[in-house]
């Protein structure tokens, strides 16, 4: 090629390679197509028609489903009434009352055992942790009277219903206790597989403050405690998420319902009293009760007062 030879216009590089190979050659001829592999082109679908979006218009995440709240069931038990001059005698918390040392401490204590069963130090809540057993390692440790007082502190609380069961079998003493009559408890619905536990809860006119006697006495007491016939019972009075669930305990050194009864609870708050409880009978208790992880002691009876001041007196009531 010389400056008077006409250039000549490359084409693309398939264009070239064509000029050298070639392509229909080496590709084989198409076969025939069998009749049935012919089908009718489906026709191409038509999108739907999608209405333009308003001006100023933000998508939305869908919003999640709601859990269904819990439905409480109408009242199966029955009504009583609170004998306050007993609580006064006994010393109890009288609820209404002025706030004083007793009241004061047991603020305190119940703090801490919400704040366990909500999942309030790690934000998971302890599983059964409304189900809170008081117990003790002897008989005369005020145990019962601790229970009790919980049992009133709690009612007080905006969103809680205290449920106050005795679960001292072999001496029930809590429905005498507050000018209550007994009747069916916890061992009747124990017992009987077709009996509505429910239906054996006394309502009391405190607000939020039920309880639910010992029921029957009997002497398989503990065999019916380690029976299947139990979780479920008292996962019935766990339905409601409101409601806390105090059980009162024989003493561990003491009757071996304790123990059993440990296996169901979230919680247990061991009383112990001061200058009468001994090591040696606080460890072999807390050994008992080892089928509950969450385990709390909670000093009765003392009059240590290192700070010099009792709780209460900041209201002018203390004593």
């Amino acid at each position: 090629m010389n400056e008077h030879s006409p250039i000549r216009k490359r084409g693309s590089l398939l264009e070239r390679a064509s000029e050298l190979y070639d392509f229909r050659r080496a590709m084989p001829a198409p076969g025939p197509v069998a009749p049935e592999a012919k089908a009718p082109a489906a026709p191409a679908a038509r999108p739907a028609p999608v209405s333009p979006a308003p001006v100023g218009f933000v998508p939305q995440p869908a919003a999640p489903v709601a859990e269904p709240a819990y439905a409480p069931a109408r009242f199966r038990g029955r009504e009583g009434v609170v004998d306050f001059a007993i609580l006064r005698d006994l010393g109890f918390i009288v609820p209404d009352a002025p706030v004083n040392a007793l009241s004061e401490e047991f603020r305190i204590v119940k703090r801490q055992l919400l704040l366990t069963a909500s999942g309030g130090f790690n934000g998971k809540p302890l599983p059964r942790g409304r189900m809170i057993l008081v117990c003790s390692a002897q008989p005369n440790e005020g145990k019962t009277f601790c229970a009790v007082n919980l049992a009133l502190s709690l009612a007080a609380e905006r969103d809680v219903e205290v449920l106050l069961v005795d679960g001292d079998f072999a001496k029930p003493e809590i429905p005498a206790m507050l000018g209550l009559e007994s009747g069916p408890g916890l061992m009747d619905a124990l017992a009987d597989p077709d009996l509505d536990v429910e239906t054996c809860v006394i309502r009391t006119d405190i607000p939020n403050f039920s309880v639910l006697p010992a029921g029957r006495q009997s002497n398989n007491d503990t065999e019916h405690l380690a029976s299947a016939r139990t979780r479920a019972v008292l996962e019935a009075l766990l339905a409601n998420p409101a409601r806390v669930v105090i059980l009162d305990s024989p003493p561990a050194l003491a009757a071996s319902p304790a123990s059993v009864l440990a296996l169901h609870a979230g919680q247990v708050l061991m009383i112990v009293r001061a200058d009468q409880t001994s090591e040696t009978d606080l460890r072999a208790a807390l050994a008992l009760l080892n089928g509950c992880d969450t385990i709390q002691l909670l000093l009765n009876g003392t009059r240590l007062n290192t700070a010099g001041q009792r709780f209460g007196s900041y209201y002018g009531y203390g004593d």
